[in-house]
């Protein structure tokens, strides 16, 4: 009886070393893989660098801003920036104009002046010429995408982003972007 207790406990101890072995084993595991994990931001920037691919800081450390390779270096357009107002307010355009290449994205602002001593809601119609061009002049943030409500006498900067599609045909040089801004909707009560 003896015999077969000293052989249980022999084999109950062999039982708990290699328990021990395997959690040994599973923890220096576990530990190379975080160490893995947390290495691998370096080392991936390292092999970029190296290899040249997806770089985004210049070498003096500061970040470059994309390339975009879809700007006309070698085209120029005028667009031309004119403002109609049809209400009881003030509306035009900061500059008259702006020369962009096909493809570069711009900004221009238009300002607007309430006159009245009454809240208005107004909205900004734009119109192209020439006619042909429209297709091809890209706003990205516009003004006129919604309703503007204008405060009395409040006056606001409102800005264009846009750009003009390297498609545009090549005999057009020059874009004339108008906007009519009119009043819309029910005359709104004084606040």
């Amino acid at each position: 009886m003896q015999a077969e207790t000293n052989a249980g406990r022999h084999e109950e101890s062999g039982r708990l070393r290699l328990n021990r072995t395997t959690l040994t084993k599973l923890l220096v595991v576990a530990a190379i893989m975080f160490g893995f994990g947390y290495a691998m931001v370096p080392i991936y920037r390292q092999v970029c660098e190296v290899l040249g691919i997806n770089v985004l800081t210049q070498k003096d450390g500061t970040v470059a801003p994309p390339a975009n390779t879809q700007v006309d270096k070698a085209r120029t357009v005028t667009v031309v920036l004119d403002g109609n107002a049809q209400g009881p307010w003030r509306f035009r355009p900061t500059q008259r104009s702006i020369d962009v290449h096909p493809g570069e994205m711009a900004t221009v602002i238009y300002e607007v002046v309430n006159t009245q001593a009454r809240t208005v809601k107004a909205q900004a119609i734009p119109s192209y010429a020439p006619q042909s061009a429209q297709p091809y002049f890209k706003k990205v943030e516009c003004f006129c995408f919604k309703e503007q409500i204008l405060k009395p006498n409040e006056a606001r900067q409102m800005p264009v982003v846009f750009f003009i599609d390297p498609k545009l045909p090549r005999e057009v040089k020059d874009i004339t972007l108008s906007y009519t801004f009119f009043e819309v909707g029910a005359v709104t009560a004084q606040k």
